[in-house]
Parts: structure tokens; C-alpha cells; sequence
């Protein structure tokens, strides 16, 4: 069967180009081949294209078009999610333009469809005490249990999303003082965290005792299941939901209604930021490339604005005016005749 110029470009995008030439790490590859996975089947089913004769000269930004509103019509995907659809289009559109030049004019076109405004969720983050109460919860009396408060109190402390914790290994681990974590992120960024030495106590011993200090372990998954693979998004999600419910039942009100992986990383951010840290070191340490991404928790946390603005506060209010209140004395016709 003769392969289609479609089947080919998108090959070489997805396995040279994106890792090659772009360093998009596999679970943004993985995230962008699941977009062409939804497109051909959306060409398939309504378009009436087979995959094998499927060609450039079939998408057009009508096509593209309609297949973002199928996925929001259909699938009933959000307008964040929408996006990011387009933005793996998109990225496979501007590879075209240098390897198929002549249809730059409609590759152009695609690239000019616009993104949705789309509502940005609150931060959902937990105090110092519902971090607290969330890490009393593990079972310290099995293994299993000793690995999740190992697991949970680094998330925290290094501020890490949920793969780069995944994706750790003994090696990214120094235990000595000053103790610190090598984080791969987006784009594969390698960024040193420092950790604080009581949060690696739970870390020593979990590693000592699955033999994860010693050197033939150093490229193991350094939280890993009971069949000694690394774990998935979905066991660490697993992990903290049960811990979470545990902790709701016993103070349901520290214990934010929706909690997620990425709630330990808002957490320590917030807890950094109303300890006083400078939004720099703080966006250095979650791997933010623009301090403008880290200024959301700024944003966020009304409680330092109003400590903030209290703290500012200068009482400009002449003398003239500070009055005993009506509402204070009771007397209204008293404190009508002494205003002014």
C-alpha cells in the first residue's frame, strides 16, 4: 500500500522532529499523538476519508475548524482543552511550512485560527496544617505506606509536578547537606531544588530500606509499585485521594473539597510566598520560565494583599472628621448635632 505525504510528514514530526530537533519531552509527544489520534478519527467518521487516503490536500482551516468544535460539541472537551489541540495543530502546521512549502498559503490559514478565552481555575492549595494532617495520614507500618510519605512529602517540598516525580531516580537525589533534588521538566529543563532537611528523613529511610542507596540502583525508578515499575499518574493520584479522604474525615475543614496532585505544588508555592519569598527564587524552583506565570499566586493569596495593603495604610483622615459613631452611641439626634 503506497503511503500517503499526510502519513509521512506526520511520522517524522512525531518521532524526529518533536524529540529531535524541538527536546519535547515523550509525555508531550504522547499528548500531541493522542490530538492526531482524535483528528483522524474525526476525518474518518465525518469527513468520510479513510486514514489511508488521507493527504495534505484534504485538511484546509475549515476542516481544522470543524474538528475543534467536534471535540467541544461531541466530546465535550473545554475550551482549555480545545487549545490545546490546536497548539499540537499548530506546531505540526509550522513544521510544514519548510517541508511542504507550496501549500504554505493554507498551512498559514491554520495557524491564524485563534484560541478561546477560557476561564483560569483558582488556585486549589492546603494551609501548613492541611499539608500537616495529610502526611500523618500513610500507614508507617507497611512498606507501601512508607513510600507514600516519602512520595507525598517530597511532591511538597520540591514544589515538582506529578511526572517530574514520577520520573525520578536515586541518582537525582543528593541526601547530604545541603540536601537537594535534580528535577527534569518541561522541554526536559533540569533545575536543582534544594530540600529541607527534615522532609529527607522520610526519604533516607524509605531509600535505605529498598536498598535504593546503593550504586546498581542509581537509574531505578526511585518511587516505584510492588512489581518494582515506576508509577503512573494514575497510582500517585491514587495515593493522595486515599490520604486526602483519610485526612477530610478528621478535619474536614483544613481539607480543600477538590485535591489533586498539583495542589502540593500550589501549596508550597503559596506557603513560600507568605513566608516572604521573592517570586524569583520561587519561580526558579517550580521551573517557571516567566516570573509572570508564578505572579498567579501573588494574585491569589488575598490574605498577604490584606495584610499587605493594612501594612501600607496611612491615615489621611483629618482630625475634624473622627466622630463618636450613631451606630456606637444610640443616639442619633446626639450624634447628628455633634457632626461637623
Amino acid at each position: 500500500m503506497e503511503t500517503t505525504d499526510f502519513a509521512k510528514h506526520l511520522s517524522v514530526f512525531l518521532t524526529k522532529y518533536l524529540a529531535g530537533e524541538r527536546n519535547y519531552s515523550p509525555n508531550t509527544i504522547l499528548a500531541y499523538k493522542d490530538t492526531f489520534v482524535q483528528f483522524i478519527t474525526f476525518i474518518k467518521e465525518w469527513k468520510n476519508i479513510e486514514v489511508q487516503k488521507l493527504t495534505l490536500e484534504c485538511i484546509t482551516k475549515e476542516v481544522v475548524i470543524d474538528f475543534l468544535n467536534w471535540i467541544q460539541e461531541y466530546r465535550h472537551c473545554s475550551n482549555a482543552t480545545r487549545n490545546y489541540r490546536l497548539a499540537a495543530l499548530r506546531s505540526f502546521f509550522c513544521y510544514l511550512q519548510y517541508e511542504n512549502p507550496e501549500r504554505m498559503f493554507e498551512w498559514q490559514k491554520i495557524l491564524s485560527i485563534k484560541v478561546k478565552r477560557h476561564d483560569k481555575q483558582s488556585i486549589n492549595y492546603l494551609t501548613t496544617d492541611g499539608i500537616k494532617l495529610l502526611l500523618e495520614q500513610p500507614d508507617l507500618s507497611t512498606g507501601n505506606g512508607r513510600r507514600n510519605l516519602a512520595m507525598l512529602a517530597l511532591m511538597y517540598d520540591s514544589g515538582a509536578r506529578v511526572q517530574e516525580i514520577i520520573d525520578l531516580t536515586p541518582s537525582s537525589v543528593r541526601l547530604d547537606s545541603p540536601s537537594t533534588v535534580k528535577i527534569f521538566g518541561k522541554g526536559r529543563k533540569a533545575r536543582i531544588v534544594p530540600l529541607q532537611e527534615e522532609q529527607t528523613i522520610f526519604l533516607r529511610q524509605y531509600m535505605r530500606e529498598n536498598h535504593l542507596l546503593e550504586p546498581f540502583a542509581n537509574q531505578y525508578p526511585l518511587f516505584s509499585n510492588t512489581r518494582k515499575e515506576k508509577l503512573t499518574r494514575a497510582g500517585v493520584t491514587y495515593i493522595l485521594t486515599t490520604c486526602v479522604n483519610l485526612a477530610r474525615k478528621i478535619n474536614p475543614h483544613i481539607i480543600p473539597e477538590t485535591v489533586s496532585c498539583h495542589s502540593l505544588r500550589h501549596s508550597k508555592a503559596m506557603h513560600l510566598l507568605q513566608a516572604g519569598v521573592n517570586l524569583v527564587y520561587i519561580r526558579d524552583l517550580l521551573g517557571h520560565v516567566s516570573v509572570q506565570t508564578t505572579d498567579v499566586y501573588a494574585r491569589a493569596d488575598s490574605r498577604q494583599k490584606r495584610e499587605a495593603f493594612e501594612k501600607a495604610y496611612i491615615d489621611i483622615n483629618p482630625e475634624i472628621t473622627k466622630t463618636k459613631s450613631w451606630e456606637k452611641d444610640g443616639n442619633l439626634l446626639e450624634w447628628l448635632k455633634n457632626l461637623g
